[in-house]
Order: structure tokens, then C-alpha cells, then sequence
């Protein structure tokens, strides 16, 4: 009887701990429902070890999911004890206490396959009809670019959640700096001596932009290739600052500029690279104007100048330098830069330092153009209305944050007629457009004497780093002794000169089809993920030929959430928001490679498909015309877009199946 009385109790007992445990297991998921209701930005990065892990039964690549951005409790680990919340949290905080670890690789990238470095920085071509020549008709005008709108209600919802975060920040700031002066001192004089940032100035930063710090800045280790390795990390002061946790995640790479494919750290480049730095090791120690030009710069510049079409060229080790100190030896007092209102940070940096007068057009409005070139002819310069010593209009080949290309017929048709300088920055462009890879003038079919300089970076398309110049002879030997940035910095590595000349080896050799077969991978990768893109319901930015491609997003609330969400499918991408954009067109972006194939890009449609139905961004109007019968170019041209089309909402399936046809109408 005893023994039975004792059995009794103990399953009673176990009865009551099993209840219990569901009973708290309910509260935790309802009060996990709230928090994430409430505070949509603090995502919790629940932290698995490899023996205590799960993986992720419906993942179509079998990766093993070592992380999620989720309150809830993962179903394969919810009837187990003394698992959930407060583990988590506990183990975290043990893994912070941590001084000293090793970062470990995850072992496997997908089901019984051992990781291949080459396919993991490089997808080799699954069929030959995955390749497009990326070339515009020769004599066709070039067609407006249709900006898709979503309903006013997306557009109010966006206004007002930045209205509801501003009166938060500004609330939080009120109390705080009354009863936490601490945490406010650096932002109040002291000892005499100024804030050197006001609360008004960094209100941006601190109450809006660091809800959704983990989304930026995520730091990375490898080689960004075909696919990229991010370092986990957590932070325990929403955002404030961040702990590795020592785990890494190996991602889809959808966010470096690395269009042909070049980041591999094996291949024809790295060997050359390798010869390279036995003979030149590895810095020239000096600036060009100094004792710093080696024979290999030099072999590098007239390397260059024959790529882009040009007589003479000249290389520097920073991009952003590049366009920062170049203005200032082009143009100053007296002359006027007419500069497109979305061209680059560094353009405008630059063209402020050289002291000439500066205007804006519309983005890639060449009537707009024409009217403000008329009227500063007509009007001359301010007050003394004596004429321009010379007129520079400043363009950018391929825009980042828009994915379009710029107008160059009609710039080339106004050069004609207005007789100003012509300067294109094709840092995105060049080696990324052209069926020979050599930016706009390429895909236009243009002949670069048209345009009077050109301006570009290694780091997009060749894997590498730093800048050129590519004009006339006399005026690259202006600029070599003029230019502050080749006058006083310091001389391109011949390191990242190696890597550059064997890229566009690569591009320039006829006797081989590896460029041939980057540029046309390239081509069909863009058009195959706009296309598909903009028949799941996207409202997407951008031409077509572009290898940036854009979704709209719109609500702040919407960039953390796609970012963690696409995270946990191990895809990397980049969402970008004021002030890069406009305030109400938060978007995505994607960079596609010629690293990619086609399933690499159905993994992508896939999981947009997913997170765009949870976050409500299929909010296409059908503007773009994916849904007509006609080649696009020809829609386009005929003006058909300006008639209703119903919106275009196809079934995935449907898009990977017509995607490979229809790219190449």
C-alpha cells in the first residue's frame, strides 16, 4: 500500500510539474506575442550549442539553423525542461563572461557535403541558355524609368511611424536627462568646454537608427564570394554594443559588390598576386609624387587607359579620394558643376571643395537638364553675369541606391549642343555593364572620346581597391601634378595593382571565354532576379541590365524585420533608409554576381516570396508591365505603361519556370 501511495505521489508530482511547465510555456509564448507587438526592433538572438542545437526540418538547402531572431520558443526544443527563455539568457550571459574563444566554422553548408572553397566562393553555370549578352539597341531613345507607387495607406502608415518614434525619443530624452544625467553628461558642457555632439544633432542616431543597429555594420570574415561568413553577435543594451558569441553563419551572399566574381582567394588572380608579392612585396612605400611609382603602377595605368578607351589613365588607392580631391584640380571660381541631385556623397564632396558654383537636375531628366543648362548660359555667372569659364555636368554611370543607368545619348546630344564637359563616375558601372564589360559607353554603343572623363573604382567588379582617371593625356599629367590625392597619398599597394591588372587580363583575353563568361552570367543573373522580382508583386527600382536591384520597403519597421528575417534563411543582404533614401523609401538591395547561378537566385525568390507575404510588400501596381504580352523595351518605348495593367501577382513556381524564356524578351 505504501509503495502504491508513493507511486501515486509521484505521478501526481510529475502531473503538476508537466502542467506547470505547459502552463508557463502558454504565458511565455503570450508574453513573447506582446513583447514582440510592443517592441518590434528588439529581436533576441536565441544561442544553440553545436549538442543542444536544432535544424531546420523545411529548409530546402539543409542548413543547420544555429540562430533565430525570434521570441518564440522553437518548436523542436519546446517539450524539453529547463529550455527556453531563461536558459537562453543564462547561457548567453556565460558565453559573455567568455575572455578568450576560438571561432568555429560551421562543419557543413549543406546535407552530406563537405564545404568545396572553390563552389563556395564560385558557382559553377548549370546551363548554357544561363547567359545574356548586356547591350542596349544601337539608335533606340532611351526609355523614361517607371517608378512604381504603393497605395496612400503605405505612405501614411510611414509617415506616422516616424512620427510615433520621434515623440518616444524625444519623451525618453526628457525624463532621462532629468533623473539619468549620467548616461546625458557628454552631451552637456563641462569644465568649459562644448558638447562636441548635440542631443539635437545625434537625436537620429541614438533614439531611431540604434533600434535597428544589429542590422548594420555586421562584421565578416572570408572571402565575400558566392557566399559570405558573418560573425554572430548579441548585444544586452539594445544595441549599444555588441558580444560575439563565437559561433560563425555562413550566408548567401547578396550584399558586396563583387559583380564578376573576382573575390576568390584562389584562381588565376591569387596566383598572380602571390608572384606579385614576391617581387614588389608589399608597399611602395611613398606617395606617386615622391620615390612611391613603381614600373607596376605604370604597367597598371596604361593597362587601364586601354580597357576603358582612353589615351592615358591614373590610378589612386582610395575611391571616395578620388572624386574628393579631383574637383579642385578640374574646376574652381568662375565655373559652374552641374551635378545630378542622386549622384554620389564623394561627387559632392569634391565639387564643394573646389569652390565653383554648383547646380542639381532632376535624377536622369534630361529635359530638366537642358532647361537649367539654358538658363545659366542665358544668365552667366552670379551678380557680375559675365560667362562661365567652362560648364561641367557630373553624372554617375549606374546609380547604387536607385539601380538605374544614366541617359548618355541624350547627354551626348546636349554635349553636342551646349559645349559643356562631360564626367561619368562608373565606379558601379564599369567591368558590370557593356558586352565587353566596359561600363556605359560599352552598352550604349559609344565611343568613350564622346566623354570627356571618366572616373571609376576597382573595388565592384575586379575584387580589389582604389580608383582611376581616364581622359586625355594632358589632362592626366594635369591632375599627377595637381591632384591631392595623388600628390600626398600614399601609393596603391602592389598587392591590390596585382589583383587589378590580372582581373581585366581576365576581361580583355579573346583566346579564352572566362570574362566572355562572367560579363553574360552577370547579365542574366540581374535580369533573372528583377523579372522574378517584379512578378512576385515587388515594387522594384532600377533597368533592367542593372546588377543593383531594389525592393521598397517604406516602413521603418519593415528594414530590421526583412534584414533578421532573411538572415534567418542565411541570406545577406543590405536595407538602407534616411538619409541614404528619401524619408518614406526604405528599401533593400540586392547585388547580384556572376558568382551566382540560377538555383543561388531561386533560393532568394523563395524566401522574398516567404517574407514579402509577412511583411505585406507585394504592393506592385502593375505600372512596370510584367504582366503584358509584349517585349519590355517595346512597352516601355510605346508608352503602354501609362495604361492600367492589373498588378502583378504570380506563383512562384510560375516565375522559376518562365524566368529563363522571358529574361532575354
Amino acid at each position: 500500500m505504501a509503495r502504491k501511495r508513493r507511486n501515486k505521489e509521484s505521478l501526481d508530482n510529475t502531473r503538476d510539474k508537466t502542467a506547470l511547465q505547459n502552463k508557463s510555456l502558454s504565458l511565455f509564448n503570450r508574453g513573447s506575442k506582446l513583447i514582440s507587438f510592443l517592441f518590434p526592433h528588439r529581436g533576441f538572438v536565441q544561442f544553440f550549442s553545436n549538442n543542444g542545437g536544432y535544424s531546420n526540418e523545411n529548409n530546402d538547402v539543409g542548413m543547420e539553423l544555429r540562430h533565430t531572431f525570434s521570441f518564440d520558443v522553437p518548436l523542436s526544443i519546446s517539450g524539453f525542461s529547463n529550455v527556453g527563455f531563461y536558459r537562453n539568457i543564462k547561457k548567453l550571459k556565460n558565453d559573455k563572461k567568455r575572455s578568450d574563444f576560438q571561432l568555429k566554422f560551421l562543419t557543413h553548408m549543406y546535407k552530406n557535403e563537405p564545404r568545396n572553397d572553390e563552389v563556395y566562393q564560385y558557382a559553377p553555370l548549370l546551363d548554357s541558355s544561363h547567359l545574356f549578352v548586356s547591350q542596349y539597341p544601337k539608335g533606340k531613345p532611351f526609355p523614361p524609368i517607371i517608378e512604381d507607387e504603393p497605395s496612400y495607406y503605405y505612405l501614411i502608415t510611414t509617415y506616422f511611424s516616424y512620427l510615433i518614434l520621434i515623440i518616444l525619443g524625444h519623451i525618453r530624452d526628457f525624463f532621462g536627462k532629468r533623473f539619468k544625467k549620467q548616461k546625458y553628461s557628454h552631451l552637456r558642457a563641462h569644465d568649459g568646454y562644448a558638447p562636441l555632439n548635440s542631443d539635437f544633432d545625434n537625436f537620429y542616431v541614438r533614439r531611431l537608427k540604434m533600434r535597428i543597429n544589429d542590422c548594420f555594420s555586421r562584421p565578416t570574415t572570408g572571402v565575400p564570394g558566392r557566399m559570405i561568413t558573418l560573425i554572430e553577435r548579441v548585444s544586452y543594451d539594445y544595441n549599444k554594443t555588441f558580444n560575439f558569441t563565437g559561433n560563425l553563419i555562413e550566408c548567401l551572399n547578396f550584399s558586396s559588390y563583387n559583380y564578376l566574381g573576382f573575390a576568390q582567394s584562389n584562381g588565376p588572380c591569387a596566383d598572380f598576386v602571390e608572384e606579385v608579392i614576391k617581387k614588389w612585396k608589399f608597399s611602395s612605400c611613398g606617395a606617386r609624387s615622391d620615390a612611391g611609382t613603381l614600373d607596376l603602377h605604370v604597367q597598371c595605368e596604361a593597362l587601364v587607359a586601354k580597357f576603358v578607351g582612353k589615351p592615358a589613365a591614373s590610378i589612386y588607392s582610395m575611391g571616395f579620394a578620388t572624386n574628393a580631391t579631383l574637383f579642385s584640380a578640374l574646376v574652381s571660381k568662375g565655373c559652374l558643376i552641374i551635378s545630378d541631385e542622386l549622384n554620389h556623397s564623394s561627387i559632392r564632396f569634391g565639387a564643394r571643395l573646389s569652390g565653383a558654383s554648383i547646380r542639381m537636375f532632376k535624377h536622369n531628366n534630361m529635359e530638366d537638364l537642358e532647361k537649367l543648362l539654358r538658363e545659366c548660359i542665358s544668365q552667366g555667372q552670379h551678380r557680375t553675369h559675365r560667362p562661365w569659364k567652362k560648364i561641367l555636368v557630373i553624372v554617375e554611370g549606374l546609380y547604387s541606391m536607385e539601380g538605374t543607368l544614366c541617359n548618355l545619348p541624350g547627354l551626348i546630344s546636349l554635349k553636342k549642343k551646349y559645349k559643356f564637359y562631360l564626367y561619368i563616375d562608373e565606379a558601379h558601372s564599369i567591368g558590370a555593364i557593356g558586352p565587353r564589360g566596359r561600363g556605359v559607353c560599352d552598352y550604349f554603343s559609344i565611343d568613350p572620346s564622346e566623354v570627356d572623363i571618366l572616373m571609376g573604382t576597382f573595388t565592384k567588379s575586379f575584387g580589389a581597391s582604389g580608383g582611376y582617371i581616364a581622359a586625355d593625356k594632358h589632362i592626366i599629367d594635369k591632375l599627377r601634378f595637381l591632384n591631392a590625392g595623388s600628390l600626398f597619398s600614399e601609393a596603391m599597394s602592389p598587392i591590390v595593382v596585382g589583383q587589378i591588372m590580372s582581373s581585366i587580363n581576365i576581361i580583355l583575353d579573346e583566346t579564352q571565354n572566362e570574362g566572355k563568361n562572367r560579363l553574360q552570367r552577370l547579365a542574366f543573373n540581374s535580369r533573372y532576379l528583377r523579372l522574378g522580382l517584379k512578378r512576385l508583386g515587388f515594387i522594384v527600382y532600377g533597368h533592367d541590365d542593372s546588377p543593383i536591384v531594389l525592393i521598397l520597403l517604406y516602413n521603418p519597421g519593415k528594414m530590421p524585420a526583412f534584414s533578421r528575417l532573411m538572415l534567418e534563411r542565411r541570406i545577406a543582404v543590405v536595407v538602407v533608409g534616411y538619409p541614404a533614401t528619401s524619408l518614406v523609401e526604405s528599401r533593400a538591395r540586392f547585388c547580384v554576381s556572376a558568382a551566382h547561378n540560377k538555383d543561388d537566385l531561386d533560393r532568394l525568390l523563395t524566401a522574398c516570396d516567404e517574407v514579402g507575404d509577412i511583411l505585406q510588400l507585394k504592393n506592385s501596381s502593375g505600372a512596370a508591365g510584367e504582366n503584358v504580352g509584349v517585349r519590355h523595351l517595346e512597352y516601355l518605348l510605346s508608352g503602354a505603361y501609362k495604361v492600367f495593367h492589373p498588378p502583378p501577382r504570380w506563383a512562384l513556381k510560375d516565375v522559376i519556370e518562365r524566368g529563363v524564356d522571358d529574361v532575354k524578351d
